[in-house]
């Protein structure tokens, strides 16, 4: 299908562009930017008028739930959700049932994704087998039958000799290691972010240093073995400053955080609100300023939903015993232009939350995708950055109905999201 999308306001930062721009698709990639190529005729032209034409997400973190969890989430819902979201490119994790530490399962989750014909999936395999954290996987076997990183989820390996073993053989191939930098011992019964809001409510606290302890682990491995480590859902403002130093050093590192920690704090826990229990925990107001500032300064590389469905059997429970997450995968958009707009001085606020949900993030996976230059894959999204939504249950495509932001007006309403060439999602 040849498709022109006309009038509409074009921002991608990947090659600098924010103006008012036509793009041109046909056989599912960019044809042309501002001017028609030569004797191209459109089967479709879709009038952006008020809107921003920009590339489609790059999702590093999204539980799809299949295979082994679809009483919480199925493919087909959450894939709908992606694409309502505005979200092309999705990173999964492991951590399913059964686990991805077998070349067949990873097959079977891209052909099931792929047949859907709706965003890309790019799983991550098992770091360990069955994410016990003792024997490695055959990890060039998982990256050819697709994974493109190698992670443990939030199941902590115990052993360090057999992370610094994993980080070895993942650097003779130059695979990146994904982790959360999570200390197994300490917290590790924990619910909240240990201060003062655990303490009056009664509940078991998860200390910051739960976060930099492990992440010294870390980062003394990556020193020594040169890996590519990605650190997953960051969360603290001490360990915020040991990213930045180690990338000041020049350590091969790189760092994302969860939509949800960009805007809430311990505080939002409210009167056990079980849908703010999440991993790693909501922390204090300082933290979630250094979170801010990080990606202003680009210590934090992108956002991302941390998209966890979760059933009502497991949420509506109380807080200490329901399941930490919350569904992201819509939100991932409108909470990024939130933050813009709370941090970001003058005309750019719109390019630099776009850049960190696609540009950035793509930057890490490896990916060609999160830009639109002529040639590319035509993966875009088209938003009305003024119009407001109020996220409730019903409008959400998720399966997974449960969120911090139940109740709250966002800005940022995606209208078409464009995936490879074919209109995947059109309000």
């Amino acid at each position: 299908m040849k498709i022109h999308i006309k009038n509409g306001h074009l921002v991608d930062p990947a090659n600098g562009i924010d103006a008012q721009q036509d793009v041109y698709i046909a056989a599912g990639k960019i044809a042309g930017i501002g001017k028609a190529p030569e004797g191209f005729v459109a089967s479709k032209v879709i009038d952006a008028s008020g809107l921003i034409v920009a590339p489609g997400l790059v999702d590093l973190s999204a539980r799809l739930r299949e295979p082994g969890y679809e009483h919480k989430a199925t493919l087909e819902s959450e894939m709908q959700a992606a694409v309502q979201g505005g979200v092309t490119s999705l990173v999964c994790p492991p951590d399913t049932e059964p686990v991805l530490d077998e070349p067949g399962l990873v097959e079977m989750l891209k052909h099931r994704a792929k047949s859907l014909n709706q965003a890309h999936v790019y799983p991550l395999g098992a770091l360990t087998a069955g994410l016990k954290g003792e024997a490695l996987t055959e990890m060039a076997e998982l990256s050819e039958a697709g994974c493109i990183g190698f992670s443990q989820a939030d199941n902590p390996i115990l052993d360090t000799t057999v992370m610094l073993r994993a980080m070895q053989y993942a650097k003779t191939f130059e695979y990146t290691v994904w982790l959360r930098p999570q200390d197994p011992h300490l917290g590790r019964t924990g619910v909240a972010h240990s201060g003062p809001v655990a303490s009056r409510l009664g509940l078991s606290g998860v200390p910051v240093m739960a976060e930099t302890v492990a992440l010294h682990t870390i980062l003394e491995l990556v020193r020594v073995t040169g890996t590519r480590v990605h650190l997953c859902r960051m969360s603290t403002a001490a360990g915020l400053e040991l990213v930045r130093a180690a990338k000041k050093e020049g350590l091969p590192v790189s760092c994302d955080v969860g939509a949800h920690h960009v805007h809430l704090t311990e505080n939002d826990i409210g009167f056990f609100d079980s849908n703010a229990r999440l991993t790693p925990p909501l922390r204090s107001q300082r933290d979630r300023d250094a979170i801010r500032n990080a990606l202003l300064d680009g210590t934090i590389d992108a956002i991302c939903s941390d998209h966890t469905p979760v059933d009502d059997d497991e949420k509506l429970l109380p807080f200490g015993e329901a399941s930490p997450g919350a569904t992201g995968l819509e939100l991932l958009l409108s909470l990024a232009l939130k933050w813009a707009e709370d941090c970001v001085d003058g005309k750019q606020q719109v390019s630099r939350a776009v850049a960190k949900v696609t540009t950035d993030a793509a930057r890490i996976v490896g990916l060609p995708s999160g830009q639109l230059a002529v040639g590319s894959v035509a993966d875009i999204c088209l938003f009305d950055p003024n119009q407001r939504w109020t996220v409730a249950a019903k409008v959400l495509a998720s399966q997974g109905k449960h969120t911090p932001f139940l109740g709250y007006e966002l800005a940022g309403q995606v209208k078409t999201t464009i995936v490879a060439g074919h209109i995947a999602f059109q309000r």
